[in-house]
């Protein structure tokens, strides 16, 4: 598959992933019934689409140390989405971290198992 390709499956994968666990963590562990399951969806989608970008097309002509690399680039994606949770669903920042956080580690866990 070329770079692009691989590219455009991990968006779908980290789509498929990370939606849901957002799902699952606002609705259900973390009980909040106000915010509407469509907006939760509408949120993690906006998240996942504008960060996927930088990591894979951005930050790699940055840096080219690939741990490093993965390191500040998941890094910064958790904080950047976590920002993006609190701001579109008006949660508390430490419950946006928390989602950002276990959406993110699902989709690399994801990632690391079907390579």
């Amino acid at each position: 598959m070329s770079y692009e390709q691989n590219f455009l499956f991990s968006l779908l994968l980290t789509l498929i992933v990370e939606i849901p666990a957002a799902v699952i963590l606002i609705k259900y562990f973390f009980k909040d019934k106000e915010i509407k399951i469509s907006k939760i969806v509408f949120t993690g989608f906006i998240a996942s689409t504008l960060t996927l970008p930088y990591f894979w097309l951005i930050l790699p002509i940055y840096i080219s140390n690939r741990g490093l690399y993965i390191f500040i680039g998941e890094a910064s994606i958790i904080l950047i989405e976590a920002i993006i949770y609190n701001q579109f669903l008006k949660s508390k920042l430490p419950k946006a971290f928390v989602v950002s956080l276990i959406a993110n580690i699902a989709s690399i866990l994801l990632g690391l198992t079907i390579q």
